[in-house]
């Protein structure tokens, strides 16, 4: 194939972000995905959800893709934080904090759809698919990346590749880069649901013994309010709940969750995700760069993930658009990693310390997190902060979160 400026391996929701950034800017970009966007078996785009922070949304905007996505959203007005079976609760309402959202749940389905529609347009971008990455040399000069597209061997060869497949990216473990993978012994159980009653945009994170239950709104139906359930259990809990029939998992549901949101009065595809943190020790090795979860893969407790992933790649595009023809990468590359370790570091110990606070049975501590989520409660101070997490923890956010254009 012909040489190529960038070559993004993994077509999900941030490589495909990260590749319509920069479609405009001249550079010659390769997308490589094993699976067509628009098959049932494309793991990115499913009936899962995504809770976009404002910035993610922004950053959308400036690309120009958010006035569709936003038709099949659900504004997040208000948070409800509670520990179930003891007093602690925390609320924030986005109207007090000077907001019209917290952020907007939106179907990875409709992300993959809208981006991939954009990207079809996308001027010097070229797409590889069904492709498989086999392996990557490395070298002083570039990354050859060794490929099978439709069964048939074929190279690639760019001057700088770029790791978007994952947490169990093959390009990354191509450049020599190890990941500490934490395994948190719990499995997401993801569906989406119906009640009797229209939701109010309030979001819910309830922490339950045996792990934490995110109730995020979905756009309303015609007779009811919709959800997204995402339900943090250990893994035999799991297998309990993907074997009962819709009656008795809403039943279950019903218990650990309460009357906040209505009766369920529908259960939809259930599905099971394993849950662990994965941190690679670098995230830049010669050429090869590495964003979204081939970087970091989070519990999704706080919904940070894909947000943080987000601005890897906003972030990443900016310093490319704005290195020039002939950029030194070392130097590029080495001011990226550093620019991104702050936000990084920060919202990986942010979710990390929700999970492990919420799930120790140390004695007393459980008194200790009710009466600091009371304390939250009473302080504004502490609401602000916390409304500010969607936005990231570093100081300096990129362009496209502010609105403004790459360059």
């Amino acid at each position: 194939m012909n040489p190529c400026d960038v070559a993004i391996v993994g077509g999900g929701m941030v490589g495909a972000s990260f590749a319509l950034a920069l479609g405009g800017t001249g550079l010659r970009v390769t997308l490589i995905e094993g699976v067509p966007p628009d098959s049932a078996s494309q793991p990115s785009f499913d009936e899962r959800t995504t809770a976009l922070g404002n910035g993610s949304r922004q950053i959308f905007r400036s690309l120009g893709v958010w006035d569709e996505m936003a038709a099949e959203s659900a504004a997040i007005r208000a948070i409800h934080v509670s520990d179930a079976g003891r007093f602690g609760v925390a609320r924030l309402e986005s109207e007090d904090q000077g907001v019209e959202a917290f952020g907007y749940v939106v179907p990875n389905r409709v992300i993959g759809r809208v981006l991939w529609q954009a990207l079809r347009k996308a001027p010097n971008v070229t797409l590889v698919m069904p492709a498989k990455l086999e392996h990557a040399h490395l070298r002083d000069d570039g990354v050859e990346l060794d490929l099978l597209v439709d069964g048939k061997p074929e190279r690639v060869c760019a001057a700088l590749a770029v790791a978007a497949d994952g947490a169990g990216s093959v390009l990354r473990k191509s450049a020599g880069i190890d990941a500490a993978v934490e395994d948190y012994d719990q499995v997401a159980v993801v569906v989406n649901c119906g009640t009797d009653r229209p939701n109010t945009g309030q979001a819910f994170e309830r922490f339950t013994p045996t792990g934490p239950l995110a109730v995020l709104p979905l756009r309303n139906g015609e007779t009811g309010g919709n959800y997204a359930v995402i339900w943090a259990v250990k893994p035999e809990r799991a297998a309990e709940l993907m074997a009962l029939d819709d009656a008795a998992f809403a039943a279950r549901l019903l218990d650990a969750f309460g009357w906040r949101a209505g009766r369920w009065t529908r259960i939809g595809k259930r599905n099971t995700y394993p849950l662990a943190l994965s941190r690679a020790d670098q995230t830049v090795a010669g050429r090869v760069v590495l964003i979204g979860n081939a970087a970091q893969a989070l519990h999704p407790v706080a919904g940070q993930g894909f947000n943080l992933g987000l601005r890897d790649a906003a972030t990443l595009a900016e310093m490319l658009a704005s290195g020039g023809h002939t950029p030194d990468f070392n130097e590029l590359l080495a001011r990226f990693a550093a620019w991104r370790d702050e936000d990084r570091r920060g919202v990986t110990r942010f979710t990390d310390g929700l999970v492990k606070l919420f799930g120790s049975e140390l004695p007393g501590l459980a008194a200790i997190r009710n009466f600091g989520l009371l304390l939250f409660d009473l302080s504004p101070t502490a609401k602000r902060a916390l409304s500010r997490v969607s936005w990231g923890f570093a100081g300096r956010m990129p362009r496209l979160s502010r609105g403004l254009p790459l360059e």
